[in-house]
């Protein structure tokens, strides 16, 4: 019993902590329910590529993609359009123009060192084959001053070119470049092997300025230059209206729901729906967590899986009462009743997220959004049905006899005696092994 008021408490403690975390945390939602922008970009030739193949488009589309994902939004649709262009549909975005420059922006970073001066007595640099390919992540930062950085980490090819050069340069001048620009110069005092370096500007970068470059030398540069040919504002497809009537139909079809469970079940479905609820308190605060992007097709699958778990609990209980007409008594036929339908529960649910894994890897974005919603939701029921129901049931029935079958929507008759010898002990009683 010690150990179920521990599992009980803890229970409690997840419940409060998702509260909280939803009530800090305002869940994001995708452009069909709350708008966004669209844009048009349309590929363009280069010297060294005249010609845009589908190939070129399919690096293009996964290099906006990705660029879309560091921006910090989810659920985006880019597809292509034609031969050359692609349809981006970016959910919630509220200045377009950041978005615009930064989707576009090329986010060439190069290092080249000196190769003379011209006939005006300007520095001369020479590319020495460093570049942001040969990056691993960037990160922002501060130096002793105070000022704003961007610190970089070269990946295992990119720490080799960069010891080769450190140590040719010594007592030269390195510069970086960033989309052109010169961003320092700084002479390099020694070898530098662990493949680390610092842009730092030529007075320090604003926070604005270093955490944009941060964030597209992390994206990579874009295989092609790409221009936005069209852009628009979108209002979300659904409406206000059309959501809050989504939020009715799902809060009326979890009360028909819980209603049935407490009819036909009785006690029993009351703990289903208690546990039903702190489910959906517990999913969803993993949904703002993560954060998942609700579109509409990612509420279907959140209401989805709350049918899935109910379907959990009704197996569970159908077993439980399965055991009681057979004569056992109540804690026997609580963790036989659980025992048996655990392998139907864990089948089901287990072909569901193999299903969901299918859908993520190579659905759409939308598809991908229901699927991600739905697994969640599945991998959450397990431990609402198998935990938090099973706690419940043995706090509220304990070792007791079953003195009201009505309490399990049984009736007095259907209670066999089949099974009526004293057991070794009712904490280990289990399938209605007797002495």
């Amino acid at each position: 019993m010690k150990n179920k008021l521990i599992m009980f408490w803890v229970i409690v403690a997840i419940t409060i902590a998702s509260i909280v975390v939803i009530c800090l945390n305002p869940p994001k939602l995708g452009l069909d329910l709350i708008g966004g922008s669209r844009l048009t970009l349309e590929a363009k030739t280069t010297d060294t590529l005249a010609k845009i193949t589908p190939e070129v488009m399919d690096r293009l589309k996964f290099a906006i993609e990705n660029r879309v994902n560091k921006l910090g939004v989810a659920e985006t649709v880019v597809q292509q359009v034609g031969e050359k262009r692609l349809l981006v549909e970016i959910p919630n975005v509220s200045d377009l123009k950041e978005a615009k420059a930064f989707i576009g922006d090329t986010a060439e970073l190069e290092f080249k060192k000196e190769n003379g001066v011209d006939k005006n007595g300007n520095q001369i640099w020479e590319a020495t084959g460093l570049t942001g390919k040969d990056l691993s992540k960037s990160i922002l930062s501060t130096d002793s001053a105070g000022k704003w950085v961007v610190d970089l980490e070269f990946n295992a090819e990119g720490t080799k070119k960069f010891a080769q050069l450190t140590t040719d340069l010594v007592g030269k001048q390195m510069a970086i470049f960033f989309g052109g620009d010169l961003q320092s110069a700084p002479v390099i005092r020694e070898p530098i092997l662990l493949g680390r370096a610092q842009i730092s500007g030529s007075d320090g970068f604003a926070y604005e300025e270093a955490d944009r470059m941060v964030k597209l030398l992390n994206a990579g540069a874009l295989p092609v230059p790409a221009e936005i040919v069209e852009e628009n504002i979108v209002g979300p497809t659904l409406g206000a209206d059309s959501l809050e009537k989504s939020k009715f139909a799902g809060l009326l079809g979890l009360g028909l729901v819980m209603l049935f469970m407490l009819a036909y079940y009785r006690v029993p479905g009351m703990i289903a729906n208690i546990a039903l609820i702190i489910y959906s308190l517990i999913l969803f605060a993993l949904f703002v967590t993560i954060p998942v992007t609700l579109t509409l097709a990612g509420i279907a699958g959140f209401i989805l899986s709350i049918g899935m778990a109910v379907d959990a609990n009704i197996l569970i209980f159908e077993r439980t009462k399965e055991e009681l007409r057979a004569g056992r008594n109540l804690y026997t036929a609580i963790n036989s009743g659980f025992d048996r339908a655990f392998t139907s529960i864990f089948d089901s649910n287990m072909t569901t997220i193999i299903t969901c894994a299918i859908l993520y890897f190579w659905g759409t974005s939308i598809v991908k959004g229901f699927a991600l919603t739905l697994a969640l939701g599945v991998m959450v029921s397990m431990f609402s049905a198998i935990t938090i129901t099973k706690n419940f049931m043995h706090l509220i029935f304990g070792t007791g006899e079953l003195k009201y079958p009505q309490m399990f929507g049984l009736r007095k008759d259907e209670i066999d005696s089949a099974y009526t010898a004293s057991e070794t002990k009712r904490e280990k009683a289990r399938f209605g092994i007797l002495d």
